[in-house]
């Protein structure tokens, strides 16, 4: 009976199954969460140059950027970042030049629960 437990022992079928079984869902987590990264990442280097593009037309294409209304539509036209996501925009003319902000709230949805990320870029155009 000893000999038919030391068989048992060495044996090493299914290690890879259960191996597998424990490795994976860190692993897949660890994938999408870095795909919700770069999601967030782009989409906030997206407002940051919808923003620029925009202080810059308010400051030199003066006919196209001639007012607070058509500064802000030319700002959300350069807005690449997520569909899901319908950014704030603001414009003004301050002492630094003509100021354009953008504020946006970005939803992480994990199946049962959200996180919200408050998002936001600010640039002022000479």
């Amino acid at each position: 009976m000893k000999a038919f437990d030391n068989a048992r022992l060495r044996d090493a079928r299914g290690t890879t199954a259960v191996e597998f079984a424990i490795i994976a869902p860190v692993f897949m987590l660890m994938v999408v969460g870095t795909l919700y990264l770069c999601m967030l990442l782009f989409t906030v280097g997206s407002l940051q140059y919808a923003v620029e593009e925009s202080a810059r037309c308010a400051a030199v294409k003066s006919t196209i950027c001639s007012d607070s209304p058509s500064t802000i539509s030319y700002a959300q036209n350069h807005f690449y970042g997520s569909g899901i996501l319908t950014p704030t925009f603001t414009y003004t003319a301050l002492t630094c030049g003509y100021q354009v902000k953008a504020s946006a709230s970005y939803i992480f949805n994990f199946g049962q629960s959200t996180m919200t990320v408050p998002i936001s870029a600010q640039a002022c155009f000479p």
